[in-house]
């Protein structure tokens, strides 16, 4: 089995996976140590992009259920000198981890890896197309914070055109129950979605996850004077307030303080859930090496 997106999962998977991360979850915040339950297994952390949360998450994931996390530079390895992505993973292959974790820049690098690679293999992020790990650890915040996820608003603002993370919580969060609104400035949003402002989504929503933009993307500058895409699109407190009254603030990281959100609205120690959203991905991805390790029978 190998997790590549969210379609990738059957709904009772999806459910397993909320349970037992918050059990990791909670037992971590206990001091309680988890049960060592992939001792001796070896994972490949394979990152072509980089990252912070993401990379650390997996490696302390796989740390704590007692598993070695081996990463490969890539920046020193035989990719500088041409290697192409095939030969890469017929070579990782060849040394038998147990699971290989991937993010790439092109859409689809994980899935041409899982068909070389025998053992299962994580997408932690490829291009523009999915991480459907973020979006798993976004829907167990969610659930843990506001207890459920069934009926609940959920707006997605910012650059959806580029953002794996918006794809991947748009298959999954209508599939327990929510009403995804996604919404941002008209270059940036997809031709074949409505086009929904800023406003309109956060208006009396329950959460309100905000996307940087992502430039290194753009083909072209987006021309925006510093705080026009604040006022304009970002996440003020003005903002917030439309929000229901208890809405919750999420965004997957690296955050663009000043741009997409106001440093006073991330750092809300109230209604900002983006520290929880790290500490509840340690518990995710927990859960995924679990359960693919299982499925495999690795």
């Amino acid at each position: 089995m190998d997790l590549l997106s969210i379609d990738s999962l059957s709904d009772a998977q999806i459910e397993e996976l909320l349970d037992r991360s918050q059990l990791l979850f909670e037992d971590d915040r206990s001091d309680t140590k988890p049960v060592r339950t992939l001792a001796g297994r070896i994972v490949f952390n394979l990152f072509y992009e980089s990252s912070t949360r993401t990379a650390m998450s997996f490696a302390t994931a796989t740390h704590r259920l007692g598993a070695s996390a081996l990463s490969l530079s890539v920046e020193h390895s035989s990719v500088k000198k041409g290697e192409t992505l095939e030969d890469t993973a017929r070579t990782l292959g060849a040394m038998r981890p147990d699971a290989l974790v991937i993010r790439h820049r092109d859409n689809g690098a994980p899935a041409t890896v899982a068909e070389i690679v025998d053992a299962p293999v994580i997408n932690a992020g490829d291009g523009t197309n999915e991480h459907p790990t973020q979006a798993l650890l976004d829907a167990a915040t969610i659930r843990y914070r506001l207890g459920r996820i069934e009926g609940l608003k959920i707006a997605i603002c910012g650059d959806i055109r580029h953002s794996r993370v918006a794809r991947s919580n748009a298959k999954l969060l209508p599939r327990l129950g929510a009403d995804v609104r996604l919404a941002g400035p008209p270059e940036l949003m997809p031709s074949e979605l409505p086009q929904v402002s800023v406003d309109e989504a956060i208006d009396g929503a329950d959460v309100v996850m905000m996307l940087r933009v992502q430039r290194e993307r753009l083909e072209e500058e987006f021309g925006d004077a510093p705080g026009e895409y604040l006022g304009r699109y970002g996440l003020t407190t003005d903002r917030l307030a439309t929000a229901a009254p208890n809405a919750v603030v999420m965004h997957p990281g690296p955050m663009n303080r000043g741009i997409e959100i106001d440093s006073g609205v991330a750092d809300d120690r109230e209604r900002s859930l983006i520290t929880l959203q790290v500490e509840m991905g340690v518990a995710m991805r927990m859960a995924c090496l679990e359960m693919l390790l299982r499925e495999t029978g690795a």
